[in-house]
């Protein structure tokens, strides 16, 4: 189910379970998890993309083994806050994804995500090569941990 309200994301979240946030692009999708305390995202890794149903399938595997209780989509907005052709590529993949996946999906946005991810590779010395190959998951997990953020702060006000 696609809840686009964080909290109504949050209420259908199962205690004590990680959450998965994604950084869909053309070529690839970046992963990161959560630790069960929604505390903290690590970047996991990328999936080179092939086919829905073969992304599809990797992602489920990721889901299943590491006990995800939701996902988070990057939702790539422009950076005058309106939605292009990759926002409704980001929420058709949702939408295929719902079909398969019963937990919660949500949307955070991801705008300078990418930017954030060079910047810290850059400040940790990382080789123009080795950023290639983490650049995607290392995204993910910014729009993870901000999304979390978000959650923290909602948590504390209510």
């Amino acid at each position: 189910m696609i809840l686009e309200d964080v909290e109504e994301f949050n209420a259908a979240i199962p205690a004590m379970q990680s959450l998965i946030g994604l950084d869909l692009g053309t070529v690839t999708i970046g992963l990161a998890v959560s630790d069960t305390f929604l505390g903290v995202a690590s970047p996991l890794e990328t999936i080179k993309r092939k086919k829905f149903g073969i992304d599809a399938a990797r992602l489920l595997e990721v889901i299943e083994k590491r006990n995800i209780g939701g996902l988070v989509l990057g939702l790539p907005r422009n950076m005058d806050g309106s939605e292009g052709p990759r926002c409704q590529s980001t929420r058709a993949f949702a939408r295929n994804l719902e079909k398969i996946y019963t937990g919660p999906i949500t949307y955070w946005d991801e705008r300078l995500s990418t930017v954030a991810a060079e910047r810290a590779l850059l400040l940790a010395d990382t080789s123009r090569k080795r950023r290639s190959e983490v650049i995607d998951h290392v995204a993910a997990g910014f729009i993870l941990q901000g999304f979390l953020d978000r959650l923290r702060v909602l948590k504390a006000s209510s």
